[in-house]
């Protein structure tokens, strides 16, 4: 039986997402016949070549106001000529191009451009502050990045409004109702679509596959994968297909909707190594549906679930190191849509993504789904596996950055891994995501540096001590504020994942958070950071016990299809939409440097409290 696993548009641009690799290895190390490819990266190719710019113009509608679109249609003419270049640069095949790419009269300079103004309004001496004066490749790559943004604005502005990086469709999955949204969708066809259904036929040719597992680890990767997967039943109906990844093991675990099945065959919950395992022998006739695991089937018109005895699951040490044969990855397309370099991590170069350790250790912050198998069930592997993979992994990609893309890392398992990298100077560059506690002493931080950590993330959440223990983060303020000021003054970059709308925040509090965050800024203990809007859901403690934390859960509607987030109402504190602009405005500039000595109550449209912080309080915490 021939496998082919896809991960279906759109997660990274820059490098394969995890999914597929782990599988693919797994599968291997089973004897199976399997490939494995990026049909988010093979979309983002066709798109942005010639041919792609071309069908571009011919799809727009012949009048429109929107500046992006009225742009592209006066500089169709260097849009054409200059998208290959472009896209050569940024895979990394053309390095002199940054001279051209740079130079006037090379790039039209669409709407996203406008940034450049904001750099040369606010810096001296514009771009080179940002850049320096040698930095040419970085400031190429930045204005190749907003050269692409440009042209998907036309797209998403003058033919199909869910197109986007990262985010595709994602209006027909985020906390909708009916499945008849999904449907609807399908049957209409845009370009992009067109797009997808070759890309569906053609790998149909090339692989033949008898089974085809989609990963959908994203909210808007459910469309695309469910187009994908439309396509190909519609060349191939005796085709099997399956999906899986983070997405389907959140939001559809309470999965009814049995018109889903019209375009897959299986849905599978965590882990996809023994739900896949049991869906080949199950195909091949070796074992009986009863010998499914964690997997939704339709039987009789209805939504069935098999969930064989997590007792036969794989544990995480018999996991193998990532394979990434079949995946183009000299093709991928670093992008460096911001300056700021704590943003450029994400999108700028390729990394290999690994998993030190499964699950979290720490599993308790109330907001967090810690009722599922991919954060409860916390496992670990021996440092000396850990060094091997990482080992196999630079043979196999010829890249020695590393992405470890844990829920968060155990402070323990990484001091020894550190140890062990240094012992036997094995010379990579890695980051990834931990919590701010006392572990992370100065000479561990240090440690960390030697062995190759160049960035760090991390949630500071509410940035309140009350909000902290409300969510039981487990960190004070303080210790976060030393522990971030650690990493910064060892050279490794920090960026901050924040929470806005907690339950029962009040305005003083919204308003003393960004007053903290401000410091935290000028005293050099982050370097970016992010708000991300707080969300009840039903596998998170929040979720389960809303009268603890003042809201109020309004009831799914009938027939929902996913269910996760839950609609609620805050019966006390301040309303998240009066504020988010006002954070986000802020944090913007702090990011780029700017309005630091500002006092946080102008970047809100009313009138704000003072902040009741000290002015020097992260000052005084990290004296």
């Amino acid at each position: 039986m021939r496998i082919l696993l896809i991960t279906p548009p759109y997660v990274q641009c820059n490098t394969p997402y995890a999914a597929t690799p782990y599988l693919y290895s797994f599968l291997k190390q089973h004897n199976k016949d399997v490939a494995q490819t990026d049909a988010s990266l093979l979309l983002l190719l066709r798109v942005f070549s010639r041919q792609g710019i071309e069908k571009i113009l011919q799809n727009l509608p012949a009048k429109s106001k929107n500046r992006s679109v009225r742009y592209f249609r006066q500089n169709y003419d260097a849009y054409h000529a200059a998208i290959a270049p472009v896209v050569r640069f940024l895979q990394g095949k053309d390095p002199s191009l940054a001279y051209r790419i740079t130079s006037p009269g090379f790039l039209p300079h669409g709407p996203r451009f406008s940034v450049m103004n904001e750099y040369a309004a606010t810096y001296p001496d514009g771009m080179q502050t940002l850049f320096g004066t040698m930095g040419i490749h970085d400031l190429a790559q930045h204005c190749a990045s907003l050269f692409i943004d440009d042209i998907m604005d036309v797209i998403v502005h003058g033919i199909d409004a869910h197109f986007g990086i990262e985010r595709y469709g994602s209006f027909v999955s985020s906390r909708f109702h009916d499945f008849s949204l999904i449907e609807k969708k399908l049957d209409a066809l845009s370009l992009i679509d067109e797009f997808i259904d070759q890309i569906a036929g053609e790998l149909l040719i090339t692989h033949n596959p008898s089974l085809v597992g989609l990963t959908i680890p994203f909210a808007g990767c459910l469309y695309p994968a469910l187009r994908l997967a439309y396509a190909m039943k519609r060349h191939a109906s005796s085709i099997k297909i399956a999906i899986g990844g983070g997405y389907v093991s959140t939001e559809l675990r309470r999965l009814s909707e049995p018109r889903l099945f019209n375009y897959v065959d299986f849905v599978c919950l965590d882990d996809g190594m023994q739900p896949v395992l049991a869906i080949i022998d199950f195909l091949e006739g070796k074992k009986s549906a009863e010998h499914l695991c964690r997997t939704f089937v339709r039987k009789n018109r209805s939504v069935h679930y098999y969930s064989q005895s997590s007792k036969t699951d794989i544990p995480f040490i018999e996991w193998p190191a990532p394979g990434y044969e079949g995946l183009e990855l000299n093709n991928y397309l670093p992008l460096t849509e911001m300056a700021n370099p704590m943003h450029r991590l994400w999108n700028s170069q390729r990394w290999n993504k690994m998993i030190v350790a499964h699950g979290c250790y720490w599993h308790k912050c109330r907001f967090c789904d810690t009722s599922l198998e991919y954060i409860r069930k916390f496992e670990t592997v021996p440092v000396a596996q850990l060094v091997e993979n990482i080992k196999t992994i630079i043979s196999r990609t010829g890249c020695t950055g590393f992405h470890f893309v844990d829920e968060a890392i155990p402070p323990a398992l990484l001091i020894k891994l550190a140890q062990e990298l240094i012992r036997q100077r094995i010379v990579i560059s890695w980051w990834g995501n931990i919590r701010f506690e006392k572990a992370f002493t100065a000479k561990t931080v240090s440690m960390l540096a030697q062995s190759g950590c160049i960035a760090v993330t991390g949630g500071i959440e509410a940035v309140s001590d009350r909000l902290l223990a409300l969510i039981d983060k487990g960190i004070s303020f303080k210790q976060m504020a030393q522990v971030t000021k650690r990493f910064a003054d060892a050279g490794i970059m920090v960026h901050a994942y924040l929470m806005y709308g907690v339950p029962s925040c009040n305005l003083q509090e919204a308003v003393d958070a960004l007053e903290r965050v401000r410091q935290l800024f000028i005293n050099g203990c982050i370097h970016s950071a992010y708000w991300h809007r707080f969300s009840a859901t039903i596998h998170s403690h929040i979720g389960q016990n809303p009268d603890e934390f003042g809201i109020v859960l309004k009831p799914f509607p009938k027939n929902c299809f996913a269910q996760n987030d839950i609609v609620f109402e805050y019966t006390q504190g301040v309303d998240p939409a009066l504020i988010e602009d006002g954070l986000n405005k802020a944090l913007y500039n702090y990011m780029h440097g700017i309005a630091l000595d500002e006092k946080v109550g102008t970047w809100f449209p009313f009138h704000a409290p003072k902040p009741g912080v000290p002015k020097n309080q992260v000052a005084f915490f990290i004296q």
